[in-house]
């Protein structure tokens, strides 16, 4: 990156069943040189294991995430080449700086630690992106309740007028839920349902999930090849398959 000071991208996983949406963002954003915060919820750590047969440990977080990130979304283990390397010197405990796959860098905070970087405005940071988003987080941003760091760094973001986009993973939602997304919207946030379009001309479910990514990527400014992107020509997909 080219700025002197450090300033990732926050991305926060919540308890919502699309684990494999939350490593595609953060493999792209990855590969676009970009720096990255990752916050893993407590709730979310229940749904990595369910969803990938693997746990999520404050201890073992370049590991474990190195696993998550080369898993495709299909349940093939190894499908991508993450490099996560071991801590350099003054990295210590369950957090840490280090360089990930395409040049970026990945710091790890517990989601329970209110006094982390991100926790204030005063931390260099460029955005945020909560992917996926269980209604409870959305609720909980929505009502500012900061009940751990995931939803206080949203609080923060929202605060600093940085981009937030909230990849809400529900279906069907109620009253209450849409109330929230929409006092969301109208707080400058970005509400990205995790809906997948079919005119890329998606073969695989990786394509699918690689499609809400980078739809949430482009909400962010980021540049990536994820999907095929419309062009204004019927067919089009059919015709480059």
């Amino acid at each position: 990156m080219s700025d002197s000071v450090r300033r990732p991208w926050i991305v926060g996983v919540s308890g919502a069943s699309g684990t494999p949406y939350a490593a595609s963002v953060i493999r792209a954003l990855l590969a676009a040189g970009e720096d990255v915060d990752l916050v893993v919820s407590r709730a979310s750590r229940l749904t990595l294991l369910d969803e990938t047969g693997h746990p999520f440990r404050d201890a073992h977080w370049r590991e474990d995430l190195r696993r998550w990130l080369a898993r495709g979304a299909d349940g093939t283990p190894d499908a991508y080449d993450v490099a996560i390397p071991e801590p350099g010197p003054g990295t210590g405990g369950g957090t840490g700086t280090e360089t990930g796959t395409g040049g970026g860098t990945v710091r790890y905070w517990p989601a329970g630690d209110l006094a982390a970087g991100p926790s204030s405005g005063s931390y260099p940071a460029r955005g945020m992106i909560v992917v996926p988003a269980s209604t409870a987080s959305v609720a909980g941003i929505a009502l500012g309740l900061s009940k751990d760091l995931l939803q206080r760094t949203a609080s923060v973001t929202l605060k600093e007028r940085r981009p937030l986009v909230v990849a809400v993973r529900e279906t069907p939602l109620n009253g209450q839920t849409l109330r929230h997304l929409v006092t969301l919207d109208e707080a400058g946030a970005v509400v990205l349902p995790a809906s997948p379009a079919f005119y890329a001309g998606a073969a695989h479910i990786q394509e699918l999930v690689d499609f809400v990514a980078g739809r949430a990527l482009d909400a962010l400014g980021v540049p990536h090849d994820l999907y095929r992107r419309w062009e204004g020509e019927l067919g089009g997909a059919q015709r480059q398959s």
